[in-house]
């Protein structure tokens, strides 16, 4: 996994609320066995047609979109199924966090687990990003901040050893298999 200590980007302003996971990756996608390619069918159900051509209004297919590392969602986001594929393809795809007022607790572990960051605002700060697609955001996970473009800092909740994970650049497993000295010493002991 690739440490995350800090994010830049612009937003991208997705204001659907109780995005579930069928939506974020529909169902037919599932049978990837990696994850690579998997942000291509990211949302496919709203950003294409019947006949896989784009459509212009969904806001994943509109130029200011382009490069975004940050999405902004409605309330609930990533509810419904524990498809670990969701967390995926949005990474795939090119995000780094999602911003919303709740996430879903399965869908939270399972990013923090692939390296997306869940962050959770209060409703003022979530307004004020609503209202400005495209502005640029900084994410401390160090710090565990948020800076909106006027200034504004928010505080955001994360799980210690996730963070621990993120701003380290291991996954679960590295995180065991570093600790196999300690781990030999104890089990040594016993």
């Amino acid at each position: 996994m690739e440490k995350v200590t800090q994010i830049t980007s612009r937003t991208v302003v997705l204001p659907v609320e109780n995005v579930d996971t069928d939506q974020i990756i529909p169902a037919r996608f599932l049978k990837a066995t990696s994850k690579v390619g998997l942000g291509s069918k990211l949302f496919a159900d709203w950003r294409f047609a019947a006949d896989g051509a784009p459509k212009a209004d969904f806001v994943l297919n509109q130029p200011a979109a382009a490069g975004a590392a940050v999405l902004v969602a409605g309330d609930n986001f990533g509810c419904g199924s524990s498809r670990e594929h969701a967390p995926w393809a949005l990474y795939d795809y090119g995000f780094r966090a999602i911003i919303s007022t709740s996430i879903a607790d399965i869908f939270r572990n399972n990013s923090l687990k692939n390296g997306l960051i869940p962050i959770v605002v209060d409703a003022a700060t979530h307004a004020k990003l609503l209202a400005a697609p495209g502005a640029e955001v900084k994410v401390s996970v160090a710090d565990q901040t948020l800076t909106l473009a006027d200034g504004t800092t928010a505080k955001f909740p994360i799980d210690p050893f996730a963070r621990y994970c993120l701003l380290n650049g291991v996954d679960e497993l590295e995180f065991l298999v570093s600790q196999e000295a300690a781990i030999a010493a104890f089990e040594a002991k016993r």
